[in-house]
């Protein structure tokens, strides 16, 4: 067993951090403030690889495995939930569904923009009345005059407003329940696709979240993604990669979280010495740093796993995920109490930490769809 970053994912962490401290902090609170999507740094980011982190070289990504991966959206996170959001769910669902399941003129044609930044991609799978119960999706796909047409709705799609790319799940053929359900690559412009509201949320403000309409969209039938009737059981392969991005992106809130508390508690005079001298808040940084540590553990185990191609990652990055985001909720409210009234207010980073966090807990399947796959592996 390895417990240490190697020189190269040091040089990693650095390389992202530096990038974050840079073009991303400066900027944080405004464009959260304003929901501004900021489309230029996922340019760079994709400059740097970043954008196809786990991608082949050969279309366009940097080659990275799932460790180095957990440490670009752990980094991101820990200055900026929702550019990590961004990344994550770019790399791992809609890029990484079409590296999975994509035909090689397909991945020539979309994954290599995708990889290299200068396309965004987005990957519809949730409706207004599908959440959780994702395979009882009501968009339908029907063959017609050489393409498939698709009708339905979809809601919370990260970058529905900006994307490129989606990657849009639908139903084939309902007799046939979840092996009913294929998955489609659309392109941007396609008449009757429309991007719709776009929403208005409690944290991740930066990260466009936005609803489709569809409407005798026509797709190609050469943009069929993997096998007709596959597509859901091909989302829940891809949804492996996707937790472990969730909890990665958790993990560095959390991260983030104790690393302003610990700056904060060391500044902050009270009764003639800094609050780190007093042990209730000393007691709140120790349990904040093991609890976090543990989060790490988990997560890189289920990236590790999910490198080694193990068949039994879907439990540990159920698990990754579900404590990671937990953690990060509770890791952010305690700083928001070590804070004191000033953790209550924009002007210092504990409440945006917290409003990013509670994502982590919905996102990717609820805290509750977790603890059902853990049990269900559990019991086996």
């Amino acid at each position: 067993m390895e417990f240490s970053y190697t020189p190269e994912q040091e040089i990693l962490r650095e390389t992202i951090r530096d990038f974050a401290l840079n073009e991303i902090a400066p900027h944080s609170m405004e464009w959260d403030e304003k929901q501004h999507f900021p489309l230029d740094v996922f340019k760079k980011l994709g400059e740097l690889g970043m954008m196809g982190a786990v991608i082949d070289p050969k279309y366009g990504g940097a080659g990275l495995g799932y460790p180095e991966y957990v440490v670009v959206v752990e980094e991101l996170a820990r200055v900026d939930g929702s550019i990590a959001l961004s990344v994550a769910a770019h790399n791992s669902l809609c890029a990484n569904h079409i590296n999975l399941m994509g035909s090689e003129e397909q991945k020539k044609k979309y994954l290599t923009p995708l990889a290299n930044g200068k396309s965004l991609g987005a990957w519809a799978l949730t409706e207004p009345g599908s959440g959780s119960d994702a395979s009882s999706a009501q968009t339908r796909a029907t063959r017609k005059d050489g393409c498939w047409v698709l009708n339905g709705a979809k809601s919370f799609c990260t970058h529905g407003s900006f994307a490129d790319t989606y990657v849009i799940l639908a139903v084939t053929d309902g007799s046939k329940g979840k092996h009913g359900i294929s998955s489609f690559i659309v392109e941007k412009g396609t008449p009757g696709l429309t991007p719709g509201k776009k929403e208005n949320k409690l944290g991740c403000r930066s990260s466009d979240t936005a609803s489709l309409a569809l409407e005798e969209c026509c797709v190609p039938d050469e943009n069929l993604l993997g096998e007709e009737g596959e597509g859901f059981i091909d989302a829940l392969k891809v949804v492996d990669g996707g937790r472990i991005s969730i909890a990665a992106m958790s993990l560095g809130i959390a991260q983030g979280s104790l690393d302003c508390s610990i700056k904060y508690s060391k500044e902050r005079q009270q009764f003639g010495q800094p609050i780190s001298n007093f042990q209730a808040i000393q007691w709140k940084l120790a349990d904040m740093a093991t609890r976090i540590e543990a989060a790490r553990l988990l997560t890189y185990q289920a990236a590790w796993m999910k490198q080694q191609q193990q068949t039994s990652v879907f439990k540990y990055s159920s698990m990754a995920k579900l404590y990671a985001s937990e953690v990060a909720v509770w890791a952010a409210e305690h700083a928001i109490q070590i804070h004191g009234g000033y953790g209550y207010t924009k002007d210092y980073p504990p409440e945006k930490y917290w409003r990013d966090a509670k994502l982590g807990t919905i996102g990717e399947g609820t805290s509750e769809i977790q603890r059902m796959v853990i049990a269900r592996e559990v019991l086996k």
